[in-house]
């Protein structure tokens, strides 16, 4: 059984079992809805967790208040309880928060079933809800960023790109391109996607001093990806060599050389102008077929600018 599936239910079983002992030990009828409430309000994040509190215990007020005057000008019957649930649910639907329509009705119920809208009966109710909410929350107060893991995930997409870039700076000096195929992009983005969800769980699970910095940085290896697959169709383009051909291929392969997370790309970019600057001084194209590759060389440069301005705009 996977290690996280076997934490999350210990963790739900012992928030649940918590909450149904805490109100048991405050004699609060219907006990067990604690434990219930517990169950439906743990989250997968802090940030998750506070806010979907945060939106049923207002809805809860909601549905508190609706309940008394239904249950007041109606009387305890199922018609009663059947407006409170109209007027409840679309309250619910239109502030977005669908989740808390069960939750809410079932502690709604409990005025139902005991005929009473008392003082007493409504406290019980709030301190259930109280408590339940409480104890989901304690219980994911122990998530922290996994700052380990998004190293490691950053680092399998940095691999990756270097892995593309050094095929590249292969594949672009041969005419013979049939093996060269678009399946290390697939790759390149499922690692990508990992890393994202990671860097979202770790920004999620951080309440204070937050930072977004993993964030915008698989977002910068995302659209560098984007920029390194319209290079790859550049290349499938070519049909024949020109010398300038073996420099772009030199270049690419010093990008990967140089491919690391603190290289900010100031040097290379300097280096791509010279190369710019060189292939403007060079004699005119004397067939059309040179004329075309050079074309597609000159964009493939520019989309090489565009990927080192990426990482350069990222570290500044």
């Amino acid at each position: 059984m996977n290690k996280a599936v076997l934490g999350k239910t210990i963790k739900i079983a012992f928030a649940a079992v918590a909450a149904i002992l805490v109100a048991d030990l405050l004699h609060l009828e219907y006990a067990v809805t604690a434990g219930i409430i517990t169950i439906l309000s743990i989250q997968n994040t802090k940030k998750e967790t506070f806010k979907t509190a945060w939106n049923r215990g207002v809805a809860f007020a909601c549905a508190l208040l609706l309940a008394v005057l239904c249950f007041y000008f109606l009387g305890f019957h199922i018609a009663s309880f059947t407006l409170y649930l109209f007027l409840f649910t679309l309250i619910c639907l239109n502030a977005n928060w669908p989740e808390a329509i069960a939750m809410d009705s079932v502690l709604i119920s409990h005025f139902l079933t005991k005929q009473s809208i008392e003082v007493p009966v409504i406290i019980n109710e709030i301190l259930l809800f109280a408590i339940g909410t409480a104890c989901g929350i304690l219980i994911n107060l122990h998530l922290h960023r996994s700052e380990e893991e998004f190293n490691r995930l950053s680092l399998e997409v940095d691999e990756e790109i270097r892995r593309i870039l050094h095929r590249m700076s292969h594949d672009i000096c041969i005419e013979e391109r049939q093996l060269y195929k678009p399946d290390c992009f697939e790759t390149l983005e499922d690692k990508i996607e990992c890393a994202k969800n990671c860097a979202l769980r770790n920004w999620n699970n951080t309440l204070w001093g937050e930072s977004q910095q993993e964030i915008d940085y698989i977002k910068m290896r995302e659209n560098q990806s984007r920029v390194l697959k319209n290079i790859y169709q550049s290349i499938t383009m070519i049909r024949v060599l020109p010398q300038q051909t073996q420099s772009v291929a030199q270049f690419i392969s010093q990008i990967e050389t140089e491919y690391h997370r603190e290289n900010d790309c100031t040097e290379l970019l300097v280096q791509l102008e010279m190369i710019f600057s060189q292939m403007k001084k060079e004699p005119l194209p004397q067939t059309r077929e040179e004329f075309e590759a050079r074309a597609i060389l000159f964009y493939i440069m520019k989309q090489i600018q565009e990927f080192l301005i990426l990482k350069n705009q990222f570290i500044r």
